[in-house]
């Protein structure tokens, strides 16, 4: 965890409405580059900022 990731979590909390501990799940994934993050905790299909979520239990979005 850095500060910068810190930072931009709280942008994605008050950008996008999830809790904290959501937020730096997404912006850890943004930091590493990852362009998909699996998760059923968030909404399947939604994109912020470059990173797809996917619920793994419903396969992939339709891009």
């Amino acid at each position: 965890m850095t500060l910068a990731i810190v930072n931009r979590a709280l942008d994605i909390r008050e950008v996008f409405g999830f809790s904290y501990w959501d937020s730096a799940i997404i912006a850890a994934a943004q930091a590493a580059g990852c362009e998909i993050l699996y998760t059923e905790d968030l909404s399947h299909g939604q994109v912020v900022d470059g990173v797809t979520i996917v619920n793994p239990f419903r396969g992939l979005p339709v891009v």
